[in-house]
């Protein structure tokens, strides 16, 4: 079991945009980990107060993750946080490095996690 991290920045609080931002970020840590939605446990997906448009784990059904456990919480609204951040927590079952996935403007969250592919 190995838990992985991920997160991006959406362009605007729209359908679109969110859909387009979950899509690249599954598909990312999807390969980049060498996963089957098969192996995920569970997704949890955090959003922060600016982004109300859609839930992102309808997003990541539309790649595949349809059997995965999924639920969206809100971020905490801290002052001077990066704008429309979506952030997600894996669990899965199977083994390897742990290979976070920061895409678009999330890269500053965690510079120290993001590696490029």
């Amino acid at each position: 079991m190995r838990g992985l991290r991920g997160a991006t920045q959406v362009a605007a609080n729209t359908v679109e945009a969110i859909e387009e931002a979950v899509v690249e970020l599954c598909a990312e840590i999807t390969r980049r980990n060498e996963l089957h939605p098969s192996q995920i446990v569970w997704a949890i997906f955090t959003v922060t107060h600016d982004l109300d448009a859609d839930f992102p784990a309808r997003a990541a059904r539309l790649q595949g993750w349809n059997e995965v456990p999924m639920i969206d919480s809100q971020e905490i609204p801290v002052p001077g946080s990066l704008p429309r951040v979506i952030r997600v927590l894996l669990h899965v079952d199977s083994d390897g490095p742990r290979n976070h996935v920061y895409l678009r403007g999330a890269q500053a969250l965690r510079p120290d996690l993001h590696r490029k592919p």
